[in-house]
């Protein structure tokens, strides 16, 4: 396949020259095959920060040179995530530890008796924050279509005068493959539902336009947009987050404190973004989120876009001429997607397979259940009973894998590691493992003690 003119180098990243020994002897380059968990850091972003940690000082709360400055880049920091995922005027971006915490916090913001529509392919994230709402879970749809037909079903049969929020991802985390956002938001809206996009495979991918796609928010995490440094994004309407109550309680969030007569405390909270973020702001967190936005953004979406297609075609082709490797996915073959794609391989436990691509070939890939248990089980069609996250028996030639293996990939990834996957792919199903291989904790583990296989 050769390269189309418009695809542009990989971005650099941190960790591009890290070697990594192998046991079959020597080092090699890592191949880092798992940005679906925690994408590298841009250099890009790594080089801002560091330009700005000598300047470090805290926010909100001093009179200082560096406190000041320090407040500047937090606030800028927020202008800067809003512009880049198109908000509205009057839309909030409130900074939270990831996109599981985003959720968390929308869902600790619901108007009471507020029922909740959630697929159950969706990450753990998104499927587990509403357990003290009237959740209705719906069942994994096999096209564009029947997901839109789905909800509107659901939809239609709710009290239509109620409080109602649709929870959807942008992007799986599994098979990568895209969602009909708009689609579903139109259809949450004609009902009078809100919606909240889960973006956190979507945004290190494509644009994220809460305009556009008129959703009421947005979440994602830094860690997989090439930021490190724990930190998350909630974006959207600003009403239900500021009739609710803090998120957490404490300085930052209260705007007054003072001792009532009868001996208790009297509290008035901050309206806006402060509200929910109390305790000392992740001001690096924040101000690294804000570099990858502008680095995306300079790079050009387009370009990203057509990279990443390009690498996505290698390695689909790559696996397609393996007829023991199943590609699991939901809406078929020709799904758009971003670079995340999980599959089994015949005769081989996941785990097996995945440990022998880091340990033989310095591949660096995900496998398990990805914290979607119930997406996997289905596209598997395995039994919650006997399912294991890791270290499960190895499958007899044709079984289905009691787990899956992830590879994914992004703007950092050049095309020696997918073209080495793909190798690796092949040689392994061909020729089997060349070393022996033990469960450790859970997981398949190279065993040291034994000679090679």
């Amino acid at each position: 396949m050769s390269v189309p003119t418009a695809v542009s180098a990989p971005l650099p990243v941190l960790g591009r020259d890290v070697t990594v020994p192998l046991v079959t002897g020597g080092e090699v380059a890592y191949a880092a095959l798992d940005y679906a968990a925690s994408a590298p850091a841009l250099q890009r972003v790594w080089d801002d920060v560091a330009a700005y940690a000598p300047y470090y000082g805290s926010v909100h709360r001093g009179a200082g040179y560096l406190s000041q400055l320090s407040t500047d880049l937090f606030e800028n920091a927020r202008r800067t995530v809003a512009e880049f995922l198109g908000c509205r005027a009057g839309d909030q971006v409130v900074f939270t530890r990831s996109t599981t915490d985003s959720l968390n916090l929308l869902a600790a913001a619901l108007p009471a008796d507020c029922r909740v529509f959630v697929f159950e392919t969706e990450h753990h994230a998104a499927l587990l924050p509403w357990r003290g709402a009237d959740v209705t879970y719906l069942d994994a749809p096999r096209s564009h279509g029947e997901a839109v037909a789905t909800l509107e079903r659901a939809l239609a049969d709710r009290d239509p005068h109620g409080p109602a929020l649709v929870c959807v991802t942008g992007a799986s985390n599994v098979t990568g493959e895209l969602w009909p956002v708009r689609e579903l938001a139109a259809a949450a809206h004609a009902h009078g539902a809100r919606i909240v996009l889960d973006a956190a495979q979507l945004a290190p991918h494509h644009p994220v336009s809460v305009t556009d796609l008129d959703v009421d928010w947005v979440a994602f995490s830094g860690h997989k947009l090439y930021a490190p440094f724990g930190s998350g994004v909630l974006a959207g309407r600003a009403d239900w987050l500021g009739a609710a109550e803090p998120y957490l309680a404490g300085g930052g969030a209260s705007r007054r404190v003072a001792r009532r007569a009868d001996g208790g405390v009297e509290v008035e909270w901050h309206q806006g973004a402060a509200r929910h973020e109390a305790g000392s702001p992740n001001v690096i967190g924040a101000y690294a989120i804000a570099a990858a936005c502008k680095a995306l953004t300079e790079a050009g979406f387009d370009t990203l876009v057509a990279r990443e297609r390009y690498l996505i075609e290698k390695v689909r082709e790559g696996l397609a001429g393996v007829p023991e490797v199943r590609v699991l996915s939901l809406f078929g073959d020709g799904a758009p997607r971003v670079g995340v794609l999980s599959f089994v391989v015949d005769g081989w436990n996941s785990s097996h397979f995945a440990a022998a691509l880091s340990a033989e070939y310095g591949i660096g890939v995900r496998d398990g259940l990805f914290c979607a248990h119930p997406l996997v089980r289905t596209l598997l069609g395995s039994d919650p009973e006997t399912q294991g996250e890791c270290g499960a028996p190895e499958a007899a030639p044709g079984e289905t894998s009691l787990n899956a293996v992830r590879v994914s990939f992004g703007a950092g990834t050049p095309d020696e590691h997918v073209e080495r996957f793909v190798t690796a792919v092949r040689e392994l199903v061909r020729d089997g493992a060349r070393w022996n291989y033990r469960t450790e904790g859970g997981r398949c583990v190279p065993d040291t003690s034994a000679a090679v296989a």
